[in-house]
């Protein structure tokens, strides 16, 4: 999602640990060629390196599982300022450890990590991406990888129109141009990340599409499958763990009813050295828009779903929430493809009606379930605000949780083993 449309360690220890045998005797020491010792922190960094290139193989319902109930580090590192990425451009601190050890405490698996780059790449022909930054992202992954948790990193903010020096814009006619751009840009991101593990998934890029709603731009969408052919064929190319690793790939828009179209095209993807399909389908869900994300006080709902006694709508509830799980089981789930629902999440609108808090938890709760019930998995939209029409599930600044409920309800759907009934919302 797009800020200005919408949403303005145990490998580490056992290395200390080795290192400070070493440094106690010589029994302990680390021969090197010239009969001294090794670099302390050489020696952390290697091993650190080391463990982060062990490769765990798993197929679709293995990851799946593994990944669990998701979270964005959303309006991060995808923030920008005129055109320039910057982690605090919009109002979040410095991203902190901390921040991640209490997201994994609640529960949480994975961490969507968004990623702009705009200014950070350099002039044609070799669009070199800003060193500093690459160095910031990984950063950034090993506070999620080194807790054990999966991270997903993207292009985010580049494919918009809406956002001052995007570029990966699909109805532009320099695509010659935009392509070779994008390609040099991959192939710089998967040479950095190759060697980490399965921990790691890549993310083609983020709700592309022309910037407008409705049925899709054909010359559009071919690029967009164009986009994602080359992103396949680019990291694939880079070798080492890339050969194998799981990637995601988004439809026009991540929209479901157009991903789920037949003008969506899935990359061949036959360098792929894995035994089996490792391509992931990347969707987003915000359904009904009126009660997730309209803030026009005419028009926005505070309630949803069965329990709803007033303000009630009936386009988008339960039935329809089932349904599109359906879709994307059957489309992709039961072909090979796992789906991860990158985004999902309703704001907060206890300042238009109070009890509204009850109506967001059962939401999300449902959602998951339903995500859970069909095989996919759901990453809620995050972006760091608490208060009014804010996602924030935690206060960024001190790492304390601040919509326990919601935590509660999303971690207790996707762990839950068979049918279980939802409390219904207080009515107060």
């Amino acid at each position: 999602m797009n800020k200005i449309v919408k949403k303005a360690v145990s490998a580490m220890l056992v290395c200390a640990m080795a290192v400070s045998v070493s440094a106690c005797g010589k029994s302990g020491g680390t021969d090197t060629s010239d009969g001294g010792q090794a670099d302390p922190e050489t020696t952390i960094a290697e091993t650190a390196a080391a463990e982060k290139s062990n490769w765990d193989e798993l197929d679709g319902a293995q990851i799946t599982a593994a990944m669990g109930m998701g979270w964005n580090l959303g309006n991060q590192l995808e923030a920008s300022s005129n055109g320039t990425p910057s982690e605090t451009a919009w109002g979040n601190p410095e991203i902190k450890k901390e921040l991640i050890d209490t997201v994994k405490a609640q529960g949480f698996n994975t961490v969507r990590i968004p990623v702009s780059y705009l200014s950070k790449i350099g002039e044609a022909p070799d669009y070199t991406i800003d060193a500093a930054w690459l160095e910031r992202v990984r950063e950034v992954v090993d506070y999620v990888v080194d807790n054990d948790m999966y991270a997903i990193i993207n292009l985010h903010g580049d494919g918009y129109y809406t956002v001052q020096g995007g570029w990966l814009l699909c109805v532009d006619e320099n695509q010659t141009e935009i392509k070779a751009k994008y390609e040099a840009v991959w192939a710089q991101i998967s040479e950095y990340f190759k060697d980490y593990d399965e921990h790691l998934i890549f993310e083609s890029m983020n709700e592309v599409f022309d910037g407008t709603y409705g049925n899709p731009n054909p010359d559009g969408y071919a690029n967009i499958n164009d986009y994602n052919r080359i992103f396949t064929e680019t990291v694939r190319k880079t070798g080492g763990n890339n050969a194998k690793r799981w990637l995601l790939i988004p439809g026009w828009n991540t929209n479901i009813q157009h991903t789920t179209s037949d003008s969506f095209v899935i990359p061949e993807d036959s360098l792929c050295e894995s035994d089996g399909k490792r391509l992931m389908i990347s969707v987003h869900y915000y359904d009904p828009y009126n009660f997730t994300l309209d803030e026009n006080l005419t028009s926005l709902k505070t309630q949803w779903g069965k329990y709803a006694v007033e303000n009630y709508d009936n386009w988008g509830q339960e039935d329809y929430v089932d349904s599109q799980m359906q879709l994307l089981n059957t489309k992709f789930i039961s072909q090979g493809y796992p789906v991860v629902i990158g985004e999902l999440g309703a704001e907060d609108r206890t300042y238009a009606k109070e009890n509204s808090a009850g109506y967001r938890r059962y939401w999300c709760e449902y959602v998951v379930k339903a995500a859970k019930a069909n095989g996919c998995v759901p990453v809620y939209w995050d972006n760091g605000w608490n208060g009014k029409n804010g996602f924030g599930l935690f206060n960024r600044l001190t790492n304390e949780v601040t919509q326990p409920e919601i935590i509660e309800a999303m971690i207790r759907a996707i762990s839950a083993e068979g049918d279980y009934e939802i409390e219904a919302p207080s009515a107060e």
